[in-house]
Parts: C-alpha cells; sequence; structure tokens
C-alpha cells in the first residue's frame, strides 16, 4: 500500500516536472517569436505611433524625430511582412501610401499598455538612483 502511494507520488512529480519542462519550452518559443517580431530600436516606437491613427510615411517620421527614411522604410517593410501593419495605395496625384495596423497589431495594445507602463517604472527608478547616487558623490 505504501509502496503504491510513493509510486503514484513520484510518477505524479515526474509529470508535473515533465510538463513544467515543456510549459517552459512552450514559453520560451512564445517569447522568442514575439521578440522576433518586435525586435529593435524603432519597431515599437512605430506601433506606438500607429496606435493613433493610420498615418502616412511623413506623419510617422514626425511622430519619431530621430529615424532616418531608409531605417523607417525598412521596419514598415519588416512589421508588413510579419502581418502587424498593412500598407494601402491611394491612386491620386501623387500617388499616396497609408500605414495602419492590423488586427494582429492591434492585439499588441496590451503588451504595449504593460510595456509602457514598466518603462515609466524603470525609468523612475533609474532616476531615484542617479539622484542617490549624486547626493552620495556631493
Amino acid at each position: 500500500m505504501v509502496i503504491s502511494y510513493l509510486r503514484v507520488t513520484l510518477n505524479k512529480k515526474i509529470m508535473e516536472k515533465s510538463n513544467r519542462k515543456e510549459a517552459c519550452l512552450v514559453k520560451l518559443r512564445a517569447s522568442r517569436d514575439a521578440l522576433e517580431v518586435i525586435q529593435g530600436k524603432w519597431r515599437i516606437p512605430i506601433i506606438v505611433s500607429l496606435t493613433y491613427g493610420n498615418k502616412r510615411f511623413g506623419e510617422i517620421r514626425k511622430d519619431i524625430e530621430d529615424i532616418s527614411p531608409k531605417m523607417l522604410s525598412q521596419e514598415l517593410k519588416e512589421l508588413e511582412m510579419n502581418k502587424l501593419i498593412s500598407r494601402t495605395l491611394y491612386d491620386s496625384m501623387p500617388v499616396t501610401v497609408e500605414y495602419a495596423l492590423t488586427p494582429l497589431g492591434q492585439s499588441m495594445n496590451r503588451l504595449l499598455e504593460e510595456l509602457l507602463a514598466w518603462g515609466i517604472h524603470f525609468r523612475g527608478e533609474m532616476t531615484r538612483k542617479e539622484v542617490k547616487l549624486s547626493e552620495v558623490s556631493a
């Protein structure tokens, strides 16, 4: 009876450990996929810009002042390839191109809110540390 209980308990622990390992692997894959799509200095700012509505190239460039036109063009192509944004050509003179978030891009709203909240928290922590360090060195 005791041996049977120990065997069942051991099997449960092995299964839990196996499930934890599998869960860890799934989460690692998912996080790597997400980071692959949003990696880099410019993609999140571009997405944030487009959360305020559809925009033309120049409007995005004005929102993100220090991005070069070449870099913006590259990043917009990558975001379009990953189906986070759409590019619409309007038959006008001159031709107008407008960028918008796709439903997949819009699904990042909660992630962006959390990321921005953490960024504000992080900046506050670093500012406090800088103030404390300057007090110590003074």
